[in-house]
């Protein structure tokens, strides 16, 4: 099968596709589940309930109102990459910036439970998930010398997971990083070209051909993007124009677990539950009123690594095709 170069609309990435890499989107399927057999509750895991005493703080509880414990815990992350210490001046050194590294880091605990993922979760469950992202979102971005607010999920071990027990992370940043502003640039050039957001025009265009769609509800559509830039990428995406993930409504939150939880589900189940990272993309503090910029959600499993070209170029190498990848999601054979 012959190769091709596919731009990503909305950052202007180039993607090559290289199908005859791999055999059929089957292939990419795990050998093995990476969480099989986990208990519900391990002594020396420091998210368990019953060991709050491995926990430096416990920064906010969502409760059940079903059963009596807790659903949600947000706590602050053990070793952060950024702390609340100094503040958001630059220095230099020599002919060199820098600055401290002020921020928040913390960890949302998603479950009491050891051994279970969102892809295993009731919609109820997932949904305690959503709420919590965007209590502290809103909490943390507005409250702090913050440009950008990142929430982010790491599972399996080729993502970078460090404790199996269900989490995510979110990151409140004193910069906003150079990806983050060129996504940002890109957006608003499109619109000043055309007038349009160029997200909103990729999702009625998803939908109109619904080739690469995986899931729909009432707020969100869920696909694999044009130029995925790994087998099995997905975005999740509002419908109603949004830049700022804190600007989501609760019918919009309710709609968002369930896109999520389809999401994950399928990626258990038709690729035996691969390592994966998910984060929301959203605006910077002070662009979330900007009318070219809409957040969503992105998921990239773990299923290739990339090498030498990839890192000299800039440009990733794709050895599944979009279409077949959403097929495959679609279809009604896991093997």
């Amino acid at each position: 099968m012959a190769t091709e170069i596919r731009q990503d609309k909305v950052s202007k990435n180039w993607i090559i596709y290289a199908p005859s890499r791999t055999q059929r989107p089957s292939s990419f399927r795990q050998e093995g589940p990476e969480a099989e057999g986990l208990p519900d509750h391990e002594p020396s895991c420091p998210f368990c309930k019953g060991n709050e005493d491995q926990l430096p703080d416990i920064l906010m509880e969502l409760q059940n109102p079903n059963i009596t414990e807790w659903q949600t815990r947000v706590v602050p992350n053990k070793f952060p990459a950024l702390t609340q210490e100094g503040d958001t001046r630059r220095h230099l050194e020599g002919i060199y910036l820098t600055m401290p590294g002020h921020g928040v880091h913390e960890v949302i605990i998603e479950t009491p439970r050891h051994n279970r993922q969102p892809s295993r979760m009731s919609l109820e469950e997932v949904g305690a998930i959503v709420e919590t992202y965007h209590r502290r979102y809103i909490d943390l971005l507005y409250r702090h010398q913050s440009m950008m607010a990142l929430i982010f999920r790491n599972h399996g071990p080729k993502a970078g997971t460090s404790l199996i027990h269900p989490h995510s992370q979110l990151v409140v940043t004193s910069v906003v990083p150079h990806d983050v502003r060129w996504r940002e640039q890109k957006e608003q050039r499109y619109f000043d070209d055309w007038g349009r957001c160029v997200v909103c025009e990729v999702v009625e265009h998803e939908l109109q051909i619904h080739e690469r769609v995986i899931f729909e509800n009432e707020s969100f559509v869920a696909f694999v993007p044009f130029a995925a830039a790994v087998p099995f990428e997905s975005w999740i995406v509002p419908k109603r124009h949004e830049a700022d993930f804190g600007d989501i409504s609760d019918p919009e939150k309710e709609d968002f677990a369930a896109a999520l939880r389809d999401m994950l589900r399928r990626l258990r189940e038709k690729l035996n539950d691969p390592s994966y990272n998910y984060l929301i993309n959203t605006a910077a503090r002070h662009k979330a009123s900007e009318p070219h910029l809409h957040w969503y959600l992105q998921i990239q499993p773990r299923l290739t690594t990339s090498a030498g070209f990839e890192m000299g170029s800039g440009m990733r190498i794709n050895p599944s095709l979009p279409e077949e990848d959403a097929a495959y999601l679609n279809s009604d054979d896991a093997a």
